[in-house]
């Protein structure tokens, strides 16, 4: 086999694998989403483009953001159908004091990662700056995470969060993603401590 051959199947061989883990972990979400709306407080999946996961993935042909290009890292929220309104195919959820959230977060690589991680959790204290138009919407706030993620999650389960637009709190529980192998797993490593967290905010 000659070194193009070699290349050409390599290749393939990890676009076929990446595809798997993504659709592997749109099935994770799906199946968070649906044991999730069955609760009592009825969480729908938060829509921040449509039916659409929040990450800070570049296009940009320098350097750093062809780094970017792999879909790396991103995020989703859930929340309480009435605490949310659909508009359009999107969510719009007000930032008020009683706002809280689930959260979820898959990791897939990064430097100080030894394997994917998945983290689960809540968000609550949403805070806007006073004289600020954006974050209009907790939707908008998902996809400021990701871009100021290394400043937002420099503590390991804790979050304290502050910029010159918001200011946010949470608390999160890690977990290795390949170790949520079933729907058991996703329930005691995933769901209940999460909805513990939620409901103790």
């Amino acid at each position: 086999m000659n070194n193009k051959s070699e290349i050409i199947e390599q290749t393939n061989l990890a676009f076929d694998f990446i595809e798997k883990l993504y659709l592997e972990s749109s099935y994770l979400i799906k199946e968070i989403e649906g044991i999730l709306n069955e609760e009592e407080e009825k969480f729908i999946i938060g829509k921040t483009g449509g039916y659409a996961i929040s990450t800070s993935t570049s296009k940009g042909l320098e350097p750093n953001n062809v780094k970017s290009w792999l879909l790396k890292n991103f995020s989703v929220f859930f929340i309480p159908e009435g605490n949310t309104k659909p508009k359009g195919g999107v969510t719009f959820t007000k930032i008020n004091d009683n706002l809280k959230v689930i959260y979820l977060r898959i990791v897939f690589y990064g430097k100080n990662i030894k394997e994917p991680m998945i983290y689960s959790g809540v968000l609550f204290n949403v805070e806007k700056k006073q004289g600020k138009t954006f974050p209009t919407k907790f939707e908008q706030v998902m996809s400021h995470i990701e871009y100021n993620d290394k400043k937002f999650f420099n503590k390991k389960n804790q979050i304290n969060y502050e910029d010159i637009y918001l200011k946010i709190q949470g608390e999160l529980i890690k977990n290795c993603l390949f170790e949520i192998t079933d729907s058991e797993s996703i329930v005691k490593k995933i769901i209940e401590p999460s909805l513990e967290l939620y409901r103790k905010y």
